[in-house]
């Protein structure tokens, strides 16, 4: 039933997206043939002219479309008839081809306040984290360093844990032997390197058979240190490390197996440098404050392990902000839209950068199951501001500059005012086309991703 409901939902979305079109058009006199509510695939359960549009329901909900005259072959108004939406001027047309967009944003607007002013609160985006299980070996440093079951995180090296994404990002950064070790730590092992064996050079291959004799290590014991945005991955980890090569890497292992670790047989493969960089390693140490029973206390440091992993089972609950009064609703919706607006358009960064594979996007099928989810566990009022999220999310996503999209056909309108004239169709339909083919593909590979982790039980 929670699947049901969700799929009415984001059909109700698509249809607020082209009631806008509709509107606008006919606000400003423009003829609208069809208003079709479900993508023209499969059979028309519904189809009825009111005025001088065909209204149609298909089979299909989860789509929708509106067309003008202009759109259609056989159109029997004349060239220059004022209710084509070509004729129309281009602040008009540039209006009705955003009027989706700007509906679908009040809509996701007036979701989130109704939510607030029904149900009395709203999501704060702030989470308690407690420790649900200690799962580590019993080697591990969680054991001594005090934490237990039931405390709450407060804290990691100093940037207060708000949510489970902060702290595993932390962690994962804290991760041994990562492949990154500290400029400064290589150069001083670099110098304690030649000040036992002066006669080699830096980057000069030691010759095979050759005795290096290696100081002792110095480990670099430094927390990684991160601010709110860039431990929510909003901005880059940026620090003064560089990563070792594969070669370097497989000279550390064989330097670890080695018994005497105060010297090392040359093979004839290394320079002096690649020695000081194998045998320098960063560890970084998690320094975690908790809340345990309304005391504050400081642990005795924990390190992950070579997977960015310290071994407990986590529990999160969102605190809810109480939206009582209008103004309070009023004011938390906009900061709600605000706040998840901000954070989609960072995923959307990340997308385009390759920050996030193609093999992490998903649509509409994994929107549906995660929805029918949170509305079956956590209520209707977590489905409705779900909803008001996709919303927006499919306003942001149709303003893009792609062609087929309505941002595309506003980037056209753009070019138009500035060249004086229109784009040649030709050109349009080629590029259109195009556009219309890549998105084509690119959700085949969503829907292959929601559906192989449906199967593979990832969501």
């Amino acid at each position: 039933m929670s699947i049901i409901i969700m799929i009415l939902l984001l059909s109700f979305l698509v249809l607020i997206h082209e009631l806008g079109h509709f509107l606008a058009a006919k606000a400003f006199g423009m003829k609208v043939d069809k208003f079709g509510f479900g993508l023209p695939l499969g059979p028309t359960l519904f189809e009825k002219k009111i005025g001088e549009t065909t209204f149609l329901v298909h089979a299909l909900l989860l789509g929708g479309y509106v067309s003008f005259p202009d759109d259609e072959k056989n159109c029997d108004l004349p060239e220059d008839s004022p209710e084509r939406f070509e004729n129309r001027p281009i602040y008009q047309r540039a209006i009705v081809v955003s009027a989706g967009v700007i509906a679908n944003v009040i809509c996701a607007f007036f979701l989130v306040l109704f939510s607030a002013l029904v149900w009395k609160y709203l999501p704060s985006g702030v989470y308690n984290i407690e420790i649900g299980k200690i799962v580590a070996p019993k080697d591990a440093s969680v054991w001594s360093s005090g934490l237990k079951v039931g405390d709450k995180i407060v804290s990691v090296n100093g940037t207060k844990i708000t949510n489970t994404y902060s702290l595993l990002n932390i962690v994962q950064l804290s991760k041994t032997r990562d492949g990154l070790v500290d400029i400064d730590i290589v150069e001083q092992n670099y110098q304690n390197i030649k000040n036992l064996n002066p006669a080699l050079a830096k980057n000069e291959i030691i010759p095979q058979d050759v005795g290096v004799r290696l100081p002792e290590k110095i480990i670099n014991e430094k927390p990684i240190v991160l601010d709110s945005k860039t431990a929510m991955g909003i901005t880059k980890y940026e620090d003064n490390q560089i990563k070792l090569s594969d070669k370097v890497i497989q000279l550390r292992n064989n330097l670890q197996k080695t018994i005497d670790s105060r010297y090392y047989l040359s093979n004839g493969q290394y320079t002096l440098y690649d020695v000081a960089q194998a045998i320098s390693d960063n560890v970084h140490p998690l320094n975690i404050v908790i809340d345990r029973k309304g005391k504050y206390l400081k642990l005795k440091p924990i390190y992950p392990t070579t997977n960015g992993a310290i071994g407990v089972q986590l529990n999160s609950k969102e605190i809810l902000r109480t939206t009582d009064s209008f103004f309070d609703a009023f004011k938390g919706s906009i900061q709600y839209l605000y706040q998840n607006t901000y954070m989609m358009l960072v995923g959307l960064e990340q997308i385009f950068t390759g920050k996030v594979p193609l093999k992490d996007l998903h649509g509409i099928v994994a929107i549906t199951k995660v929805g029918g989810d949170i509305i079956n566990n956590d209520g209707l009022f977590y489905g409705l501001l779900l909803t008001a999220i996709i919303s927006m999310d499919l306003a942001i996503v149709n303003f893009l500059p792609i062609p087929a999209l309505d941002g595309g056909q506003l980037l056209f309108l753009i070019i138009e005012k500035i060249a004086g004239r229109k784009v040649g169709s030709k050109v349009m339909e080629t590029i259109a086309t195009i556009s219309f083919f890549l998105l084509i593909a690119l959700m085949i590979i969503v829907v292959f991703n929601d559906i192989w982790a449906l199967v593979t039980q990832k969501l």
